[in-house]
């Protein structure tokens, strides 16, 4: 894949999305933005969202939610994929970023990815919305637009993170996620995705 190309195409997807389209990462307050991070692999943004609002109008602190009893998380966010395992997970890590960290996020992957619930796609997704460091969320949109679009032909999320730090220069690897994702939710199935890619000749 030419880098030229792979940037254009990255362009047009961006005119063709709407921005106003709130993502599950955006949050005000850094520790939101990680949970509901965790909260949202598997699961539709505009459910994650919702979940969300619910689960910090109870637990309005990092502190208060480390302190939170498993059954009531597990009620709040029942309608999130994976509930009862993502429940015990942002509990666990509220209280590892209160006990062992003082209440600070870690700022780097290598830390991130010690919390219970982090792997690449939300250490990655985290460090682009609370600092816009320089990396790349692999998640179902990023992976399936990115082998339409010719930029992989992997399927592991970590092998397409790295082909797409090769291909992009790096000033670009913070909005992939995003653009994509939007994209993917703005038309829905991926037969929407395809044909609205094939009508605007960037497949």
């Amino acid at each position: 894949m030419d880098r030229r190309k792979a940037i254009r195409q990255l362009k047009k997807i961006e005119k063709l999305s709407d921005q106003r389209v709130r993502l599950a990462a955006e949050w005000r307050e850094k520790w939101k933005v990680l949970i509901s991070t965790i909260l949202s692999s598997q699961t539709k943004d505009e459910t994650t969202i919702e979940v969300s609002n619910r689960l910090y109008k109870k637990y309005s602190s990092l502190q208060k939610l480390a302190n939170a009893g498993l059954d009531d998380v597990r009620k709040i966010i029942k309608s999130v994929n994976y509930y009862k395992t993502k429940a015990k997970h942002v509990i666990e890590t509220a209280k590892i970023i209160v006990e062992k960290y003082k209440g600070e996020i870690p700022k780097t992957r290598e830390e991130l990815l010690e919390l219970p619930g982090v792997g690449r796609k939300v250490a990655n997704v985290y460090l682009v919305e609370a600092y816009e460091a320089a990396a790349i969320g692999v998640d179902t949109h990023v992976a399936y637009l990115s082998q339409l679009l010719g930029w992989t032909k992997n399927k592991n999320p970590h092998k397409i993170e790295k082909d797409l730090e090769r291909l992009f220069p790096e000033k670009y690897w913070n909005s992939i996620n995003y653009i994509l994702v939007r994209f993917g939710r703005m038309y829905g199935t991926r037969k929407r995705q395809r044909e609205k890619l094939k009508e605007e000749e960037i497949i």
